[in-house]
Formats: structure tokens, sequence, C-alpha cells
């Protein structure tokens, strides 16, 4: 297994991307080495996996296709690992594409008249589908058809076409913007919530197990400790820090090699990266804790307002760093006391 990661991954990530709960392609291949294969490996979400279980074992036992599934929740928890595991689970084929790329209504009927019977179709971020293909799948996931449209104009005409039974699995990290006639048609619907640092250790050991490197359980709590309850995150530091203790240690994955290696990466003890600690010292220094508005603030931090907006505010108004409010960011007292500075009297509040 730790052969096949090596082959796999060869690129280095920027300190900025460390922390970031978001995945391009290349990370997405290193974590398929380390994906779970099967629910009774998947760590954490226990409420979800106990649902979940139960939903494919009465349907093993009917000899039917599972009811769609709605997974929802921040990215980095293991939606695209719960849907690999659903098929798995089934012994069903697995098709995987997203709302993004599915344009038109001709582009999900293709995807749908080619699906086998009780294959699992996973679209990702459904809720950035077209709406015109919105209304195609609202057919298919609950009448298991599609109309085929044949010609233009008046002389047009449908022709409708059966659907072998088949499961949907749906994901989105914005559950509200999907629509409603859309949401009533999963059958099971599960929002992930992030892990704590006992089980991102165990995510760590599992993980370190598949790689092949030793890992002393006080590298996994600091690790753990610094992952934003995110096991993306987890995993990518652990693989930095193995970098670090190839590189530069003796190979042994433990607590200086743990701090050392995120030093070097600018993750601090709360997981924050440069661009946190740069919005937390320009709210606090520049500002006296605010309230400041959004593009001030990111204009201090020489970085776009959207950058701001859904990279680092997220996290930092999460773990209670900053507040959001009408006026503007303010920043609370438990980010004064992370950047060793003293809070000025009556700032930080929510009524500044």
């Amino acid at each position: 297994m730790a052969d096949e990661y090596d082959e796999l991954v060869t690129e280095r990530f920027a300190p900025e991307s460390l922390v970031q709960p978001g995945a391009d392609d290349l990370e997405r291949a290193a974590e398929a080495a380390l994906r779970p294969r099967r629910l009774d490996e998947f760590v954490g979400q226990r409420v979800v996996r106990d649902q979940l279980s139960l939903v494919l074992d009465a349907a093993r036992g009917r000899g039917r296709a599972p009811d769609h599934v709605l997974l929802s929740g921040p990215p980095g928890l293991g939606k695209t690992t719960l849907a690999m595991i659903i098929a798995a689970e089934m012994g069903a084929p697995l098709r995987v594409t997203s709302g993004p790329a599915i344009q038109h209504a001709g582009d999900l009927a293709a995807v749908l008249s080619s699906l086998e019977e009780g294959e699992v179709l996973f679209l990702d971020e459904i809720h950035r589908l077209a709406r015109p293909a919105e209304e195609l799948l609202y057919m298919a996931m609950e009448d298991f058809r599609v109309d085929v449209i044949v010609g233009k104009g008046a002389g047009a005409s449908a022709i409708p076409l059966t659907l072998p039974p088949f499961t949907v699995v749906g994901a989105t990290t914005r559950a509200g913007l999907l629509p409603a006639p859309l949401r009533d048609r999963f059958g099971f619907t599960a929002h992930l919530d992030f892990y704590s640092a006992e089980e991102l250790e165990r995510v760590l050991v599992r993980s370190a197990g598949l790689l092949g490197v030793p890992l002393e359980h006080a590298a996994a709590a600091e690790i753990a400790a610094r992952s934003r309850g995110t096991p993306r995150i987890a995993n990518r530091l652990l693989r930095r820090v193995r970098d670090w203790a190839e590189v530069r240690g003796d190979g042994t994955l433990g607590l200086e090699a743990a701090r050392a290696a995120l030093e070097v990466y600018e993750v601090d003890q709360l997981g924050l990266d440069r661009l946190d600690r740069a919005v937390l010292t320009a709210l606090c220094t520049r500002f006296g804790g605010g309230p400041v508005g959004l593009t001030t603030l990111a204009v201090a931090v020489a970085e776009e307002a959207e950058t701001v907006e859904t990279v680092a505010e997220p996290f930092l108004v999460r773990e209670g760093l900053i507040g959001r409010t009408a006026r503007g960011r303010v920043a609370l007292p438990a980010a004064w006391a992370h950047l060793g500075l003293e809070m000025p009297h009556g700032s930080g509040t929510l009524f500044g």
C-alpha cells in the first residue's frame, strides 16, 4: 500500500494549502490509497454509520437497490468515501460525476441511460446541478425513467425510456441550496460532523499503517489537534510530517518531528495557517478588534474578500476567534489570547 501511495503522489503542497479542506485531483489520488473500503473500517460518524448500515443491510436482505442517499457537510469529512463504501457494500458498480460537470439535461440523460441495474451514481456537489438536469433527475429517481426528446420545435416528441433500479448518492457542502423537490426524493439523508481529536488519532494511526511508517502516539495527538476536525487535513499533515522525518529526521514520526514539520509548514497549535493568523493580527492590531468591514479586512491582508470570507472565516468563526456582525468582523477574546495580546477594554464584543 505504501508503494501504491508513492506512485500516486509526488507533489508538494504550498504552506497555505495544508489546512484547507478542499482537494484537487492529485490529492484525491493520494486519498484513494488511504480510503477505507468497508463501513466497519470507516472511523468516526458513529450515528451516520449505524443508520447507513441499517439501510444497506435491509436492501441486501430484500435483494434490491438501497434508497437514494444524500450526504451533506463540510468538505474533507468523508462524503466521497461513504459513496464508495455504499457501492462496495452492495457489490455494485460506481459511477462518479458532479453537478458542475452536468450542464444540460442531455448530459444527465446520457449518464442515466447507461446505468446498470443496482449501480450507484455518485453526484458530488449536487446543489450545482443545472435546473433542467434537476427536473430530469426528479423523474429518474422517483419513477426510474427519463423522457428522451426527439426532434425540435413543434415536431418534437418525448420517448419514455425505462431505467433499471439504481441508487443516487448525492453529496453537498451546502444543503440549503438544494431545492425541496430534489431533497425530498432521497430516502436517507445524513449530515457529517467534524471529528473529535480522538477520532482523528484513530484515522492517523490507520493511515500511518497503510503508508508503512511508524507513528508515535504523541505525534498522532499533535497532528490531530492541528487538523481542524477534518480527516483530509489530518492525512495531509501526516504526509508532510513523514516527509520531514524521512528527509531531516530518522524516519520515525515522533512528537519532535511532528512539531518541527508543522512549524516549517506554518501550521500552529490550533491549526491556523498564514492567512488565518494574518486576518487575526490585522483585526486585533490594525483595527483594535473591530468591527471592520470584510473588504477593508481583505485589503489589509492583501487577499481577495471572497478568499477571506470562504477560506479563513469559517474556521475562525467556528473556533470562536472572530465574530460576524452587521457592522463588520470583530475579534473575540480567544483571538487576543491566541496571539498573546492584551485585549483592550470594550473591544471584541458582538456589540462593539
